[in-house]
């Protein structure tokens, strides 16, 4: 069962203030991978902010990683950006080799979050700096084997960057 709290529809305007709880995680928060999945394949967004020291939380987590304080908010994220590095996978696990070699970049998004994801496009047509947009994919049709993932995983969207 969902609670207002944490439901990945929530409105992040209405995050809750103050630290967050340990009764304010549920499974399906967004605060965890799935409550971040769900917001995703609903076509949102979603990080966490750090109230004490403003670190970014993407994708959304309980507790800073920068200052370990649990006053945390959510907010909606823009899905354009620009690439700040990159590489390329030539080696990736079996259920990924049809796809490789894989350009993966850390992207940061207009908010200022950063968001590292596969990018549509081929390394030597990427340069630091170039503008791109997220874009949400079911795994299947991003050419993702279905054996490879974890049951829970099997539907979950796939974040793949396209050049804009």
């Amino acid at each position: 069962m969902t609670d207002e709290r944490s439901s990945p529809t929530r409105d992040p305007d209405e995050s809750p203030t103050g630290p967050l709880a340990p009764d304010d995680i549920t499974a399906d928060s967004p605060f965890t991978l799935p409550g971040f999945f769900d917001a995703l394949a609903e076509g949102r967004l979603v990080a966490a902010r750090c109230t004490e020291c403003g670190t970014h939380l993407l994708p959304p987590r309980p507790a800073c990683y920068g200052c370990g304080s649990r006053a945390v908010t959510l907010a909606d994220q823009p899905r354009t950006g620009e690439v700040v590095s990159y590489t390329s996978v030539t080696k990736p696990p079996s259920a990924f080799e049809e796809l490789a070699p894989i350009t993966v970049a850390v992207v940061e998004l207009d908010s200022s979050a950063r968001l590292t994801g596969r990018v549509d496009a081929p390394l030597e047509d990427l340069a630091i700096g170039d503008r791109v947009e997220l874009q949400v994919r079911d795994p299947r049709a991003a050419g993702i084997d279905p054996d490879f993932d974890l049951s829970y995983e099997s539907e979950w969207p796939v974040h793949v960057f396209e050049l804009i």
